[in-house]
């Protein structure tokens, strides 16, 4: 019979910290799994939104340019893959928005900033500068009230004309304290004071001209939108009729 060694008897385990023992070694091949099989999950969904993200860029880069105006360049799926339906919606959709995307030649304005974007009929930008927009002052006579803002919108280009003539409406002589001629009256008439060129956007307001080409970038005007005269040369030449004007 072998001879019982105390020391030896005192190192081995006990059965229940042989349990505990092997318990942790079991939840720790488990976790090794669980996260292997996570890891497993996770290439494909990495690898969709990859690709997808890759492509989508790769559009973007060849198809925008920072000077290329395209309504369509805000809009993105992020690289989430759409259900058929919602895909098809966002093309419906997306195609609706790209007809109010002009087909010619137009002109943003920011009477925020007093500036404006020409672009031509590629959607390219041409031209950008300042202008003068709307003062925002409100003048009264008697039961009358002009209030001076430049309309926001989408406006477009009614006429062009050539060395316009300024009729001066009623609110310029009583702003100056004079009296109302009559509608006809020679001093209604001025010439030279809007610029070489005008565009007509209706209503009254136009694309001009200005004398007082120090105050461009201002917002001094009674509603219409003044360029200086290199600027407006471009403008008018690039714009047609029906053109779409463009001002917020």
């Amino acid at each position: 019979m072998e001879e019982l060694n105390p020391d030896k008897l005192a190192n081995e385990p006990t059965p229940s910290k042989k349990t505990f023992d092997k318990l942790i070694r079991v939840l720790k091949g488990l976790i090794y799994i669980i996260l292997f099989l996570l890891f497993l999950a996770f290439i494909p969904v990495y690898l969709l939104f990859w690709v997808d993200g890759v492509k989508d860029v790769g559009v973007r880069m060849t198809t925008s340019n920072h000077n290329t105006f395209n309504i369509s360049d805000s809009l993105s799926t992020n690289g989430i893959k759409l259900s058929k339906s919602l895909e098809k919606e966002y093309n419906k959709n997306l195609a609706k928005l790209n007809t109010y995307t002009p087909k010619q030649s137009f002109i943003v304005i920011n009477i925020s900033e007093n500036t404006f974007k020409l672009y031509n009929a590629k959607r390219v930008l041409i031209r950008e500068g300042v202008c003068s927009t709307g003062s925002y002052i409100t003048l009264e006579s008697g039961k009358k009230k002009w209030e001076f803002q430049t309309p926001k919108g989408m406006l477009k280009v009614h006429g062009k004309i050539t060395n316009p003539v300024w009729v001066r409406p009623d609110w310029s002589f009583i702003e100056e304290g004079l009296p109302v001629p009559s509608a006809r009256h020679d001093s209604r008439y001025e010439y030279g004071v809007l610029g070489d060129y005008a565009m007509s956007l209706g209503d009254g307001y136009l694309i001009h001209g200005t004398i007082y080409q120090r105050f461009l970038g201002m917002p001094v005007t009674h509603g219409c939108v003044r360029l200086g005269d290199d600027d407006l040369e471009v403008v008018y030449k690039t714009l047609v009729l029906g053109s779409k004007v463009y001002i917020y």
